[in-house]
């Protein structure tokens, strides 16, 4: 295993970012590991862009791309490692590379991410941690850049907006979001058909796997905190893993009185991510911090190795301490 350290780290402003694509020829394009809706479309948005100028690109997934996102993700050329222009998309720590991380870890030429955790491991860094979602900065450097739009495109993008935004429901929508979203709409999308695909339409090993995940529910904290564990035989039993799992951390976002929804996965023998959705005053990334991950005020992540019981435990750790700093003066323990 390569020894990965921090770099020097630039910050690119978007007009400098506009001419640094510009500026080289070919690139390789990096998703990070359970691909999501943003990683993807921000990925292959950025890929059609770069197409449309001459630029040669490929886009780079240490996962299977799920089906489901086959209106836009298409096969796309290979790239010669050598003289590459390496760019990492919606990546806010190197280890989120997964398998591609051993080849390209230490050598990210470029980052483009709304992550306000990002541990800044390329070399150049553009990061809007107001932005709902890396898309929203894909389609402001493709505009910047005078890029032709096409319909694909346009797909791409909506699905990264629409996805890490809940179908615009969450509190990291802006003015600007909407704007954006509304100017995706002259083009040949199909968003109702997007969100269904997206928000509204799941296999039935996924609704097996959900009941038995709701029936090994915990409530902690006078019911602040909801606990959902996705064990090894869960997934092995209903046959359902990877990416069809990113819904689950979602179910507790409907459950009244919840302040953190902690989801458990496991990912190994001793392996879990842990999944953290939570409402103010909490803050979901400051949590993660704690436990060695990071991500956005409402929803972050983190790697943990133990037993389930251990996990578990510095996970609710974690939230009993930021409830009692939130609640100073209220009784959160159980």
């Amino acid at each position: 295993m390569k020894n990965y350290k921090k770099i020097g780290c630039r910050n690119l402003s978007l007009r400098q970012l506009a001419r640094y694509l510009k500026k080289h020829n070919n690139y390789i394009i990096l998703t990070h590991a359970s691909p999501d809706g943003d990683t993807l479309g921000s990925a292959y948005a950025l890929y059609y862009a770069l197409n449309e100028i001459g630029k040669v690109a490929c886009v780079l997934c240490p996962e299977v791309v799920p089906s489901k996102y086959d209106y836009f993700a298409r096969p796309t050329d290979h790239v010669s490692r050598e003289n590459a222009t390496v760019v990492a998309v919606d990546v806010a720590d190197v280890r989120l590379l997964g398998a591609l991380q051993e080849e390209f870890g230490t050598e990210i030429d470029l980052c483009i991410d709304h992550h306000i955790s990002n541990t800044r491991f390329a070399k150049n860094l553009y990061l809007d941690d107001c932005a709902a979602a890396t898309a929203e900065s894909v389609y402001e450097l493709i505009v910047q850049m005078k890029v032709n739009i096409n319909d694909v495109t346009a797909k791409a993008i909506y699905t990264g907006l629409a996805t890490d935004t809940g179908c615009f429901k969450y509190s990291n929508v802006t003015a600007k979001t909407h704007n954006i979203a509304a100017e995706l709409y002259s083009y040949n999308i199909d968003a109702a058909e997007i969100n269904r695909l997206m928000f509204d339409t799941k296999s039935k090993r996924l609704l097996q796997l959900e009941k038995m995940v709701l029936d090994a529910a915990e409530f902690h904290f006078e019911d602040k905190c909801m606990l959902l564990p996705v064990t090894a035989k869960m997934q092995e039993i209903t046959g359902c893993s990877g990416t069809e799992l990113e819904g689950i951390a979602v179910i507790s976002r409907s459950i009244e009185g919840i302040k953190a929804g902690v989801t458990v996965k496991q990912t190994g023998d001793d392996e879990f991510k842990v999944s953290l959705r939570t409402f103010p005053p909490l803050d979901a990334s400051a949590i993660c911090k704690t436990l060695g991950g990071g991500g956005h005020k409402g929803a972050a992540g983190a790697s943990l190795k133990g037993s389930l019981e251990e996990v578990k435990s510095m996970a609710l750790d974690a939230v009993k301490k930021a409830l009692e700093e939130s609640y100073a003066g209220s009784d959160t323990a159980e």
